[in-house]
């Protein structure tokens, strides 16, 4: 099966996590296989790279492109679970983890999984192709939640307007493609929007997907678990896409890293709190210039990185 995925910040990435070679390590969002192969070919030994992801094809595909590693451990599911599923691959704990969050290039370029509204395709976004679709949610939920999941996930400032023009336009027939709804989104939002470059349904579209596949919810769980998941002295490497992701990664991480919360006068400190992190970069990694006119898909992401202590 082919899954092909552009990996965004690749060398940064796979030079963050210092590799060992009798290591272990799990890739939290395997894709293509991109990161778990630059992993894989690190390993020897009793080194081992358990790769997850919640999309079937993504696990096909490194099926095929991993057959007869010794190295490579392969498992459908969400990162979200990677403790349970790292306890029955029995290689806790582990050097490092990599998440490298989103949709990847294969399921925005697929069209019949219904990501993007540059192609016309049934209304899906599902990364696991299980459960409710975005379709469900525009057919099924009020204009007040519609407009809250825009609100919150998009951050779309016109997000009532385009909540009950979907609402309004459901009342003729169901919404059942990515073309139609962007229609309904360009048509929903002022003209100088539509004169803007770029499309007006992106916000929209980012929001259902994050709300179809629960994306928040599953990043903050998947950050505890891989915590948990670390060795002392382990790293774990997060790639964000988006402003909401990376507020999350970033909040999280200077938690673990937060030491003493003593007032500065106190002259000894009385409670006992000690740093469980330390970061690798204090403001994270974007990237090239170079990788930007390679892939202008990996303008918005950005690489943050902590090692437990």
């Amino acid at each position: 099966m082919e899954f092909q995925h552009i990996p965004v910040l690749f060398r940064e990435t796979i030079d963050s996590l210092a590799v060992v070679p009798n290591g272990r390590y799990i890739d939290g969002t395997a894709g293509g296989g991109g990161h778990s192969q630059a992993i894989l070919d690190k390993l020897t030994g009793s080194g081992k790279l358990l790769s997850i992801d919640r999309d079937p094809d993504a696990i096909a595909a490194c099926k095929e492109r991993f057959a007869g590693n010794p190295h490579s451990i392969l498992r459908h599911g969400n990162y979200a679970d990677m403790l349970e599923i790292a306890r029955e691959a029995e290689i806790l704990p582990v050097n490092g983890v990599l998440l490298d969050i989103g949709v990847s290039s294969h399921q925005l370029d697929d069209a019949e999984r219904g990501f993007s509204y540059h192609h016309d395709a049934p209304l899906d976004m599902r990364m696991s192709q299980q459960g409710p679709s975005a379709k469900d949610l525009v057919n099924t939920l009020s204009w007040q939640e519609l407009a809250q999941i825009l609100s919150k996930y998009g951050e779309e400032r016109f997000s009532a307007r385009i909540a009950r023009g979907i609402v309004q336009a459901r009342e003729q027939a169901p919404i059942e493609t990515t073309f139609q709804l962007a229609e309904i989104v360009k048509a929903n939002v002022p003209a100088a929007v539509r004169r803007k470059s770029g499309h007006p349904a992106r916000q929209t579209f980012q929001a259902l997907r994050i709300a179809v596949n629960g994306e928040l919810d599953a990043l903050q769980n998947g950050l505890k678990a891989a915590f948990e998941a670390l060795a002392p002295g382990g790293r774990l490497c997060v790639i964000s896409f988006h402003s909401l992701e990376d507020r999350i990664v970033k909040h999280q991480m200077a938690e673990w890293c937060q030491g003493c919360t003593c007032p500065p006068d106190f002259p000894v400190c009385v409670c006992g709190k000690k740093p469980h992190a330390s970061l690798l970069y204090h403001k994270g990694l974007a990237p090239s210039e170079e990788e930007l006119e390679r892939n202008p898909r990996s303008r918005s992401a950005r690489l943050r990185v902590c090692t437990k202590l």
